[in-house]
């Protein structure tokens, strides 16, 4: 890991692939702690998801606005208890439009891009010491506008790749507790994923043991 005496600054990774150190602060993180507490209650439940050959995922997810089941949205979780999902909260779109901006900078362009932003769903991933997640594409909603990705908790590698396959080029970046990684244009088809997550690397005063990442986008869906 990286020492935390530097201290780490904004990066393009790819074009339209942007990662700002420390973005949320630290009340921000509680509060989304908290939020995250109350979607994984329900009314649909935290959990594994199972892939359609069988395999089960190893970080446990709950959905909001739409849900996610591989490969497709809808509004009721048929694979895990037919409830309808939690309803995506205007402060979360509101977040999601500052998380833009962050990212993509404050001139007309990130103004304009960031008032357009209208994400209606969020996966929330839970990684214990041992979760991994394979490389992969977002590409199963119908809006190609960026995908906001907030880490909180433990300190995670995070592999960012290119949009032909899994393999290389890819480039390795750490994600910490409150750090914003935001996704569009060129990259917003690249693979990624996360190859190792370093356990007890969070702040005790989050008053989480693990990491959590909220994965911001725009289904394009009807309703």
């Amino acid at each position: 890991m990286t020492s935390g005496l530097f201290p780490r600054e904004r990066a393009v990774v790819a074009p339209g692939a942007v990662h700002v150190p420390g973005w949320l602060p630290a009340a921000r993180q509680r509060e989304l702690v908290e939020a995250c507490r109350d979607w994984a209650r329900g009314p649909v439940p935290l959990r594994h998801t199972r892939l359609p050959r069988g395999g089960v995922m190893s970080v446990q997810t709950v959905c909001v606005g739409w849900h996610w089941q591989p490969y497709r949205y809808t509004r009721t979780a048929d694979d895990v208890n037919g409830a309808r999902v939690a309803g995506f909260p205007d402060w979360l779109v509101e977040l999601g439009r500052e998380a833009l901006a962050g990212a993509y900078g404050d001139d007309a362009a990130g103004r304009a891009a960031a008032e357009a932003y209208a994400p209606d769903t969020a996966l929330v991933n839970f990684y214990d010491g041992d979760a991994k997640m394979g490389m992969h594409q977002d590409k199963d909603e119908r809006s190609g506008a960026p995908v906001v990705s907030l880490s909180i908790g433990d300190t995670c590698v995070f592999r960012f790749g290119n949009t032909e396959g899994r393999g290389r080029p890819y480039t390795d970046v750490e994600l910490g507790s409150g750090d914003l990684f935001v996704f569009g244009g060129a990259s917003r088809f690249a693979y990624h994923g996360v190859p190792k997550v370093y356990p007890g690397t969070a702040d005790p005063a989050l008053g989480l043991t693990g990491r959590l990442n909220l994965t911001l986008r725009e289904t394009g869906l009807p309703g």
